[in-house]
């Protein structure tokens, strides 16, 4: 029964309806986005049966433009996103995680006035292990609608997005989306084949009682990140006066999505690890659209120093730190940062509290 249930495809409409003067280019765009994720999810659903686990190349596996061994599923992912959104004549270019440079619309087709970017498989070394992985995706209006988008059409500041969305392939394979307007959910009915809206107007609370770190770089963190993933390890004897739960999945998306659902503050903070990178997440396709995602749902997201849609890329596939999640939490370690830079606190960061202190032994 579909009966008080509200599909994508109506939920674009009624939106559309809302603005007078809409083209339906923006609903058919995000069809066919709707579409390219329903093949993946299909995909990533069969694994093994459709011999889609392993890496690419097989024993001679191949990696990509950012260094990273390429998955069979990330291949096939990047393909989806093409093959599915090139035809409909509402882009006028595509980036993808996957790829060096822009995508150049074939010649057939007609071009738009959107820019699409994505990560079409995110957490991709998950996959083996058949955890939950998914697709990232932000689009931005083309500076030259109709015409081939060049790398400089690309390269504007987060805040230039006019839609923003994730999905997930796990027990349910879902769409969580933003248009400037709030977060809506959707979930997917296989047995129709549709998006149902299942998850309205999320919300993420101001506090929380959990945090997202990966404790194996501990030792290359800052200063304000040891003394915030201090203060909460020393729970309710601590500074904090309330007890936290670590997590870490090692997926973007689903890291994402729990903060969505309960809260939390989730953190690649800049480190000393690579000195060459200033931080681990792509700007363009992994933070920038769920910066958008955790704004609209009420939360915060920083680069530790500044807000991260703020940012104005010089490089398609550039990174940056990203801490995002509960505004207060959030507000907190930006916080502790601006105390760091400016020589503030000295003594509380050389405290014993924070130099002995570790995720794994007190001395």
């Amino acid at each position: 029964m579909l009966e008080g249930r509200k599909t994508l495809t109506r939920y674009t409409i009624e939106e559309e309806h809302r603005h007078p003067g809409a083209s339906g280019e923006f609903s058919g765009l995000l069809n066919s986005l709707a579409t390219a994720i329903k093949i993946i999810s299909n995909q990533v659903n069969k694994g093994a049966l459709v011999g889609a686990l392993g890496n690419a190349g097989g024993d001679s596996a191949s990696v990509n433009v950012q260094g990273e061994v390429q998955k069979k599923l990330d291949v096939m992912s990047n393909e989806v996103m093409l093959q599915e959104n090139q035809w409909n004549g509402h882009l006028s270019g595509m980036a993808s995680e996957e790829m060096d440079g822009v995508y150049t619309i074939p010649e057939h087709c007609r071009r738009g006035k959107y820019l699409l970017v994505f990560d079409p498989l995110d957490g991709s070394s998950n996959i083996d292990v058949n955890l939950t992985v998914g697709t990232i995706f932000s689009i931005l209006r083309a500076p030259n609608p109709g015409k081939d988008a060049s790398l400089e059409d690309f390269l504007q500041p987060g805040t230039q997005q006019v839609c923003a969305g994730l999905a997930l392939y796990g027990p349910s394979t879902m769409l969580v989306l933003t248009t400037g307007d709030g977060v809506d959910g959707f979930t997917l009915d296989r047995d129709i084949g549709a998006f149902i809206l299942t998850h309205p107007r999320m919300r993420i609370p101001n506090d929380a009682h959990e945090f997202a770190i990966n404790a194996s770089n501990e030792r290359f963190w800052e200063a304000p990140v040891k003394r915030y993933v201090a203060e909460c390890l020393a729970g309710k004897t601590g500074p904090r006066a309330k007890d936290f739960n670590m997590r870490w999945v090692a997926s973007l998306v689903a890291e994402t999505f729990r903060i969505l659902t309960r809260g939390g503050i989730f953190m690649y903070p800049k480190d000393s690890k690579d000195a060459t990178r200033p931080g681990r997440l792509r700007l363009m396709y992994e933070a920038n659209p769920i910066s958008f995602l955790i704004e609209q749902a009420g939360g915060a997201s920083t680069t530790g120093r500044e807000r991260v849609m703020e940012i104005t890329p010089t490089d398609l596939h550039q990174r940056v730190p990203l801490i995002f999640g509960s505004k207060h939490e959030v507000e907190r370690l930006a916080g502790y940062h601006a105390d760091y830079a400016n020589g503030k606190e000295p003594d509380t960061f050389d405290s014993p509290l924070f130099s002995t202190r570790s995720l794994f032994r007190t001395q």
